[in-house]
């Protein structure tokens, strides 16, 4: 009784896992997976010894067709008989045992596209279309290939799916205002479901984003009377200050008679250096202020 309540427990135990360790429990079933092939029964040791008497008996020929290569930025996963034997291979020369094992290649380069302008309807109510474009890679190439069909087709939708839930949940002023932090937002989000595909999301940039033609019209003349209004209040401002000036000037010149006289002659030599046909009479000032006074 005592031996079931202890295997029942360490089952109930076994079952809950931290998120935390999903990689390396992913590592170690695959390891197992890899620790399973090399136990493949009577027909898999037949099989293998056929296939290395094929091999021997036409060798040289054979190490042409035994022999691989794949490049710096590729790694080769192998199965055999249908069974993942154990980790990436490459970069560089490996061997295979035809009839026996097959390998697909993965790209560890960085890879991007392009997310098409997706419709999305905003917090506020606002249909509005939006384009992205997403840069990732993979770091797990077993995994890309084990855990899902196609990872890259996978992570293309993801984001599509992604784009749209999360500029939906923003409004239109937070959209134009915060692009990068939504980009960090959402590249936090892409990477937490695709890690357990084997795949990195390195950058996400919000390419463009198309209001309607009517939004655009009516944000056109918003900011044009916006624009108005502060040059109106700038041109107020500024006959306020020039009101000042001709008060302290007329001021100035109502205490000194010969700066008004002075003043005077400057706009006559002003006049006279243009090279125009208006002809000017002095009038003294003087005489002008006697029949003022009579």
């Amino acid at each position: 009784m005592s031996i079931t309540l202890s295997s029942q427990s360490e089952m109930s135990r076994n079952r809950v896992k931290p998120v935390a360790n999903e990689e390396r429990d992913t590592k170690v079933i695959l390891q197992s997976d890899g620790d399973q092939s090399r136990n493949s029964g009577f027909c898999g040791y037949l099989l293998t010894f056929l296939s290395f008497l094929v091999v021997f008996l036409t060798f040289p020929v054979s190490v042409w067709f035994c022999m691989k290569i794949v490049q710096e930025y590729e790694r080769a996963v192998i199965f055999r008989l249908g069974r993942l034997l154990g980790g990436a291979k490459g970069p560089g020369l490996f061997w295979i045992i035809p009839c026996m094992d097959t390998f697909r290649k993965v790209d560890l380069r960085t890879v991007s596209f392009d997310i098409p302008p997706q419709e999305v309807l905003t917090k506020d109510s606002v249909t509005i279309m939006v384009d992205a474009v997403v840069f990732y890679h993979v770091f797990d190439p077993t995994v890309s290939i084990t855990k899902v069909e196609n990872a890259n087709y996978a992570t293309q939708m993801l984001a599509q799916t992604t784009l749209r839930n999360m500029l939906g949940t923003k409004s239109l002023a937070d959209i134009l205002k915060d692009r990068e932090e939504m980009s960090e937002q959402m590249e936090a989000v892409l990477y937490a479901a695709s890690k357990s595909w084997g795949i990195k999301v390195e950058r996400v940039e919000l390419k463009d984003i198309k209001l309607p033609t009517t939004l655009q019209r009516a944000m056109a003349a918003e900011a044009e009377a916006t624009r108005d209004a502060r040059a109106k209040v700038i041109a107020a401002e500024g006959e306020m200050k020039a009101s000042h000036a001709l008060k302290e000037a007329s001021n100035v010149m109502s205490e000194s008679p010969s700066a008004l006289q002075l003043r005077y002659m400057q706009t006559l030599t002003e006049i006279a250096s243009e090279r125009n046909s208006t002809i000017i009479f002095p009038f003294p000032i003087d005489l002008l202020s006697n029949f003022m006074k009579r």
